[in-house]
């Protein structure tokens, strides 16, 4: 088992309820403190372009699957077939391209589902073919752990890591394994922004570690998994062609953003919202109102990084090379969860009006995939 407390590392404290009133997305916009210092909403277009080419035909969507229960996770199979999980039952249904129902391939035991917590991010290991490791982010009984596990086995699954603080918000919960081949996994400040910018505490942060949990060499601190701090609630990680890395976050009551993550770097939570003027916290390169965003999902395909929004209902497309996002599908869909590129190119994302916030539509929940050009 690999723990936080082996780095003595502090879990935030847990909390089984919802602080205040939230805005109805799953940053669980809080009315506590007065929004930290930001500047204009605008969307910065700064962003490095990336070199790889195709883009999925947005105008062409194909139902995949319906009738999912609050799907959260999700990630690809060797063979094109996708994972995906249901945040509140700990279920693991697979689901391909080829026509049918999806399938339950696993139940990850132990998920304490309740407010933005259960099963939530997915990850296929790099030698999954040789291996047959499967990973999960998920919220147990006193906190939240990632787990490995092999599909359909009745084992007990393999802690990789456990002892990041739980809540009823800000579970973070998204993970996935790099170009590096190290796994990568964002976490949320459990409702205690302090916890944000202490080092030494795996909440608020993004964590880099080998497929063992063990904290990857050339992380920032030997013997840390951080690999950068001053996060809210990281619920999507993706990367350029060209390895740059970025990675999504609920803002509180004004901003959501995206950043491009740098080893080491301070992105200002609870300081900063949005953009600032203190040169010891990195800036965003984008931002949107919460009302337009509150963002879960993200990915790169060719020159374009795609960003799935809960309360916003949309998909925003971020050019990489530069230029203004686009919002795409606005009240379509209704809340969009995770958005992910399959081995073939095409662009799959899925919906989330089953839990609990959004209205339900016939179907739901459902996934869609856009077929690459």
């Amino acid at each position: 088992m690999r723990s936080a407390t082996r780095w003595g590392l502090a879990a935030a404290t847990a909390s089984a309820a919802l602080l205040t009133a939230c805005s109805g997305d799953d940053g669980g916009t809080a009315a506590a403190p007065p929004s930290p210092a930001s500047s204009s909403s605008s969307p910065a277009a700064s962003i490095a372009p990336s070199r790889s080419g195709g883009t999925p035909d947005l105008g062409n969507p194909e139902t995949v699957a319906t009738g999912i229960e609050a799907p959260w996770g999700l990630a690809f199979l060797p063979d094109g077939s996708a994972l995906v999980a249901e945040r509140d039952s700990g279920r693991v249904l697979q689901v391909s391209t080829g026509g049918g129902s999806p399938r339950e391939v696993h139940r990850v035991p132990g998920v304490s589902a309740s407010g933005e917590g259960g099963l939530l991010g997915l990850a296929v290991a790099k030698d999954y073919e040789k291996t047959r490791w499967v990973y999960a982010y998920h919220t147990a009984a006193d906190d939240n752990r990632i787990v490995r596990f092999k599909l359909g086995s009745d084992a007990e699954p393999e802690v990789v890591l456990d002892g990041i603080g739980k809540a009823g918000i800000h579970n973070g919960g998204r993970i996935a394994f790099g170009p590096d081949g190290m796994l990568y996994a964002g976490t949320g400040d459990a409702g205690d922004a302090s916890v944000s910018q202490d080092p030494d505490d795996t909440n608020g942060k993004i964590l880099r570690l080998t497929a063992e949990g063990e904290p990857a060499p050339g992380n920032p601190r030997d013997g840390s998994p951080v690999w950068s701090l001053g996060h809210r609630n990281v619920q999507g990680l993706a990367w350029a062609a060209d390895r740059t890395m970025y990675a999504i976050e609920f803002g509180q009551n004004r901003l959501d953003e995206v950043n491009r993550i740098e080893a080491g770097k301070n992105y200002g939570w609870p300081e900063v919202e949005g953009n600032g003027d203190d040169s010891r916290y990195t800036n965003p390169v984008a931002t949107w109102s919460t009302d337009e965003a509150s963002p879960s999902g993200a990915a790169i395909a060719g020159d374009t990084l795609y960003v799935a929004a809960l309360r916003g209902e949309r998909l925003w497309t971020v050019p990489l090379g530069g230029g203004d996002p686009k919002a795409e599908f606005e009240g379509r869909y209704g809340r969009l969860r995770t958005v992910e590129v399959a081995p073939d190119g095409a662009l799959w994302l899925t919906t989330s009006n089953t839990d609990g916030r959004g209205d339900v539509r016939d179907g739901d929940d459902r996934i869609l995939r856009f077929p690459a050009r």
